[in-house]
């Protein structure tokens, strides 16, 4: 049995806001200049880029110090700057392995409407 304690069912939150340095810095890290990334929209918001939006639950995933092999998002509805979102990562599945765990997880994402605005699947490893 591995020493890591994580089980099927284990939930992990976090919560942030994206603020429009984030989105600047992302673009000039990603290069991605989509327009709706730049100009504001009639209340001073742009569109936070949906890569960025998954670094909620790669957050969590770094905080358990697991290694993913397979990532797959769904973006559902566009999230903007100064709203701020939340991420739930729910473990599905463990499984022991030499040196560590097989771990599957969900993640699911709102936004302050409690709008589901990404989900994803996950599968990775834990190494002890």
């Amino acid at each position: 049995m591995s020493d890591t304690d994580v089980s099927p069912g284990d939930t992990y939150t976090y919560s942030r806001t994206f603020t429009r340095d984030d989105v600047e810095r992302f673009t000039e890290i990603s290069n991605d200049q989509g327009e709706h990334h730049l100009e504001t929209d009639e209340r001073g918001r742009v569109v936070v880029h949906g890569l960025l939006t998954a670094t909620l639950p790669t957050k969590l995933g770094g905080d358990l110090d697991y290694l993913a092999r397979d990532m797959v998002f769904e973006f559902r509805k566009p999230v903007y700057t100064d709203e701020e979102i939340s991420c739930e990562l729910t473990v599905l599945d463990v499984a022991d392995r030499d040196g560590g765990i097989d771990l599957s997880a969900e993640a699911i994402c709102t936004n302050e409407d409690d709008e589901v605005v990404m989900t994803g699947e996950f599968e990775g490893v834990i190494f002890e």
